[in-house]
């Protein structure tokens, strides 16, 4: 592929094949050198996306061992645990969730008890149609062997976290989102009852930008669900932290109509998705779509949260969004609130809002992830001035500072960790793309 690139792209691509080499681990890609030392399901997703056009082979073992740690009921739990590496060298380790104590878990490895961002399903198809006409018959056979592992992922989502009864499925964790540290938990998780904590974290995600108080509840949100065997009946009925996010959910219904097309590649019936995705279109729009945007729906509070961050746009992957929603979002993707003011857009966080902060974790910083997802459902509607202004500001910022974690939205400094798989990779897909449609 860098051959048939520009210098500066083939620079880039050299550079980004480098980081996805170097955290390549033999069965996964860890997210980056030392601080994220595991297998997340929504960076490895991601990951197998910039894969498929470096090492084939490596894509889809890299979903295969997200999929390794899928439980018998189809969760599939956003961490997979590294059993060579020490068990307390990252919190919150497998002592924290102690899945094997729980009935249909994997035997023979540690996971967590939360999912992540349904994302599997698009990798998969994206994964396929990247194939060229050699690797179409073996890319076809993988599809089939991962068919039913999605379909138990899809059918966990709609019978444990459709807790609404209406289509969309819900969060119990913050961290299920993708989004740790957004501002759009500030509310549900302060009505937490918090007792002192028995934890003493050693190494937290984003570098401690979740340390203190807020950390403290999201540990008491494991250990309640953890304590009820992380059972259905507790979740619907006693879990205090449930929220229809709409990134969550964006990704669910683009999974959705991927995985109709997979059944329709390996010979079964696309219908049964196909209607669950229509269920899934409806819901977004009647429960999470106020009029300017989408926000998330705090069910136990039964009202949409008021902040405003970078998830509200999720909704653009749904191929059937309707034109007056388009283009509101669109119009506030390129207001000051996200677009205009902001140097490298888009910042996660609603720039005027009272929340935002440029420098922390999800709360302000810009990343690689969302802006490649907002530059997949902008393509796809056809909205190409936003979409090559999203191309062009994330390939902006890795020139800049380098495959980093996330970046300040105003100067594009690099922040978090370095080397980044994630962002390495979806520079890789992003000039793959790129260049295949000057090809066409």
């Amino acid at each position: 592929m860098s051959s048939r690139l520009t210098g500066d792209e083939t620079a880039l691509w050299q550079a980004a094949a480098r980081v996805l080499d170097a955290n390549w681990t033999g069965c996964g890609t860890v997210p980056s050198p030392g601080l994220y030392p595991h297998l997340w399901s929504w960076d490895s997703a991601f990951v197998s996306m910039g894969l498929a056009r470096h090492r084939r082979s490596r894509a889809e073992r890299e979903l295969l061992s997200v999929f390794r740690g899928q439980w018998e009921r189809g969760l599939v739990p956003h961490i997979v645990f590294n059993s060579e590496l020490p068990r307390f060298g990252y919190f919150p380790g497998p002592d924290l969730w102690r899945s094997r104590s729980v009935p249909g878990t994997p035997r023979d490895l540690d996971t967590s008890g939360l999912t992540g961002p349904p994302l599997q399903a698009l990798a998969a198809l994206r994964l396929h149609q990247s194939a060229d006409a050699g690797e179409a018959e073996h890319s076809r056979a993988f599809l089939a062997r991962l068919y039913p592992l999605l379909v138990a992922q899809h059918r966990h989502l709609a019978e444990e976290r459709d807790i609404g009864g209406e289509g969309l499925a819900a969060i119990c964790h913050p961290w299920e989102s993708g989004m740790d540290d957004s501002p759009s938990w500030d509310r549900p998780l302060s009505a937490l009852d918090l007792p002192p904590s028995r934890y003493a974290p050693l190494r937290t995600a984003g570098g401690g930008a979740s340390a203190g108080e807020d950390h403290d509840r999201y540990v008491r949100l494991v250990t309640l669900l953890r304590d009820a065997r992380y059972g259905a009946g507790h979740l619907r009925d006693e879990h205090p932290f449930l929220v229809e996010d709409p990134l969550f959910n964006a990704a669910y219904l683009a999974s959705t109509h991927a995985l109709a097309e997979i059944a329709r590649l390996v010979g079964r019936d696309p219908a049964p998705h196909l209607e669950d995705a229509a269920r899934i279109h409806r819901a977004l729009l009647d429960r999470l779509w106020d009029g300017e945007c989408f926000r998330a729906l705090d069910l136990r509070a039964g009202a949409l949260i008021p902040v405003v961050t970078v998830a509200s746009f999720g909704p653009l992957l749904d191929p059937d969004l309707p034109p007056p929603a388009l283009r509101t979002l669109a119009e506030l993707l390129l207001s000051a609130r996200f677009g205009g003011a902001a140097g490298y857009p888009v910042p996660s966080c609603d720039l005027q809002s009272t929340s935002f902060d440029r420098t922390r974790y999800w709360r302000g910083p810009t990343w690689i992830n969302t802006n490649w997802l907002l530059w997949l459902g902008t393509s796809a509607h056809g909205l190409t001035v936003i979409a090559d202004l999203l191309y062009g500001a994330t390939l902006r910022l890795v020139r800049q500072s380098g495959f980093r974690e996330y970046f300040d939205p105003f100067d594009g400094s690099g922040r978090g960790s370095h080397d980044y798989s994630w962002s390495a990779a979806l520079v890789m897909d992003l000039l793959a793309a790129r260049r295949a449609s000057h090809a066409a």
